[in-house]
């Protein structure tokens, strides 16, 4: 199992009161730790406003942080945790997207989600469809950018949105494709989707319990439109220390992901915008349980 890191971008106020020059400094910073320190990707969010409530501080937008980052970096992944995909044209999104992979040397990865946040659909202008109206959305989506990512020309009539005869060079660098992650824990619809669309789906926050008992769901998406379910990967998104306490909490809830068969398990690292050691107790679980062993702690 690889191990992902959240890095810091303003959206859970880590950066409330800073500079925007100095926060993006800092960013920069945490990126260049990462990757010296054997974590296998990057990701950062995509919202517009603060939480817990909105609040009159930075969030800065994703895909010009993801662009900024594949130049800073090396080796690690990049991607999003996950992609609103309403506040984009799919199309749009498709075009960044392969941006971003030759920028970074073919390391990118599209996260992508139907949204949830409604304070900042509302005041961006959006409107704020109801759930399954974003899911449907996210279902035109998904076939249009999977159209634009693949071999020749895009057309597709969706109720939600539409290509006609639609030109995307480059596709980027990476061979099919640009990897499809679908973020979300719906196991009707956006499971769904994943099955038909994504090269791996991330669940967000589960338990190993819940991971446990939704594996054999999964599976069954795929396998009732003749997919192998070994094709997709399953990867699952640690919100921070309400989900698992730094120490014998976190390693146990390591082991017991790695012990599933989970792709990679993404934790935060936002703490560490304000404290240069806050990525040691999390390099030190990883290393405790067989992760990140490739490295050393950082130093104290």
């Amino acid at each position: 199992m690889q191990v992902g890191l959240m890095a810091p971008q303003g959206w859970k106020r880590e950066y409330d009161g800073w500079r925007p020059q100095d926060a993006w400094a800092r960013t920069l910073e945490l990126a260049a730790q990462a990757e010296t320190l054997g974590f296998e990707s990057l990701w950062v969010f995509d919202h517009f406003h603060t939480v817990p409530e909105p609040a009159d501080e930075m969030t800065l937008e994703s895909f010009a942080v993801l662009a900024a980052l594949a130049v800073s970096t090396e080796r690690v992944r990049l991607g999003h945790m996950v992609v609103c995909t309403g506040f984009r044209n799919p199309a749009l999104t498709a075009k960044m997207s392969s941006t971003i992979d030759v920028i970074s040397g073919g390391r990118f990865e599209l996260g992508i989600g139907a949204g949830w946040k409604e304070d900042e659909w509302l005041a961006y202008g959006y409107g704020f469809p109801s759930a399954g109206e974003r899911l449907a959305i996210l279902a035109d989506h998904l076939e249009i950018i999977s159209r634009m990512l693949g071999p020749g020309r895009a057309t597709w009539n969706g109720v939600h949105a539409q290509v006609h005869d639609a030109i995307h060079e480059p596709k980027g660098l990476q061979q099919p494709r640009i990897p499809i992650l679908v973020g979300g824990n719906g196991p009707n619809v956006t499971w769904r989707l994943a099955a038909r669309f994504a090269d791996e789906l991330n669940l967000d926050a589960m338990t190993p319990s819940q991971v446990e008992a939704a594996l054999p769901v999964i599976a069954s998406r795929c396998t009732e439109i003749g997919r192998d379910p070994a094709s997709l990967a399953v990867s699952v998104h640690i919100w921070g220390e309400a989900d698992a306490r730094p120490g014998a909490e976190r390693r146990q809830r390591l082991r017991d992901y790695a012990g599933l068969g989970l792709s990679r398990a993404i934790v935060q690292g936002f703490a560490a915008a304000r404290d240069e050691h806050a990525l040691d107790d999390v390099v030190e679980d990883c290393l405790a349980v067989g992760l990140l062993d490739e490295v050393a702690p950082t130093a104290s």
